[in-house]
């Protein structure tokens, strides 16, 4: 398999797992705001903990990045196949807050 069918695959699946990530956060505040308790929920919690851990012990950097840059992407980004950069960008910061508010209303109990 040549460097850009394993540099498309790579982009494939990190925006596979992209978008699992932001249904994750979603259904996290859907549950904050409805009051919902459920197993599905504790994955979603579970699951963008891990996320978040990778990131940080990554060096704050996306594992997929040095794949991209080892298959040929100069740049090293790996959020452009369906998702704009611009967008990606932001993701930390907007699914950031819009989860940490989620997981303190839950905690809290006030929905």
């Amino acid at each position: 398999m040549d460097k850009r069918a394993k540099l498309n695959i790579t982009k494939s699946i990190h925006t596979v797992i992209y978008f699992i990530m932001v249904a994750a956060v979603f259904y996290t505040f859907f549950c904050a705001v409805t009051a919902t308790r459920n197993y599905l929920l504790l994955f979603c919690i579970i699951l963008v903990a891990l996320e978040g851990i990778v990131f940080f012990v990554n060096g704050r950097e996306c594992p997929f990045t040095s794949l991209a840059k080892k298959y040929g992407d100069e740049k090293g980004y790996v959020g452009d196949m369906f998702v704009s950069r611009r967008i990606a960008e932001s993701t930390f910061k907007v699914f950031g807050v819009v989860f940490f508010l989620s997981v303190i209303i839950l905690f809290l109990g006030k929905a």
